[in-house]
């Protein structure tokens, strides 16, 4: 098994897929619009922990040194990660979702179904309000987040996100 891979890939997803699919962005081995008990990854939730933490240990964070890792399963069966690189100037600082959401675009796109987001001492860590918009849009309200209370769907995390149906609600 190549590092970062996730085993038993056939196991029932407990969360539906995101319905509401801007044109294009999310079609890698994401389930049919409506469909509840599309076939997805099983996640390992402490495989996930341990490849945040990986990246966490690679964070670029001179100025606050508050380190962050995190990853997250695609339902294809991918991981992607990312960490968070700190910027003199603080504004084009980029959270580890940055990365992580760079990455699942840059290795073929698709939905995240369960991110693990950590910080410093490895545990699980709430991502920020501007990281929680970045996994509804790319996970949407099924995607499970391990949260410090335990796993959330993004419907609990972000209840009453906005997302791409509220732009085609504008235009017509």
């Amino acid at each position: 098994m190549s590092e970062g891979a996730v085993p038993d890939a056939t196991a029932p997803r407990a969360a539906e897929p995101y319905a509401a699919e801007p044109a294009g962005r999310h079609t890698a081995g994401a389930a049919p619009a409506g469909s509840d008990s599309a076939p997805g990854p099983q996640v390992d939730w402490e495989g996930l922990r341990l490849r945040a933490v990986e990246l966490m240990e690679r964070a670029y964070a001179p100025y606050s040194h508050f380190r962050v890792g995190v990853a997250g399963l695609v339902a294809d069966g991918r991981v992607v990660a990312g960490c968070n690189v700190e910027n003199a100037a603080y504004g084009v600082t980029l959270c580890a979702e940055c990365g992580m959401v760079s990455e699942l675009h840059a290795t073929g796109g698709g939905l995240l179904t369960a991110v693990y987001c950590v910080g410093g001492d490895g545990q699980a860590l709430m991502p920020c309000g501007r990281c929680r918009q970045l996994l509804w849009e790319n996970g949407g309200p099924g995607c499970l987040l391990m949260t410090p209370e335990g796993v959330l769907p993004m419907s609990a995390v972000l209840p009453q996100a906005f997302g791409p149906e509220n732009l085609r609600h504008a235009e017509g």
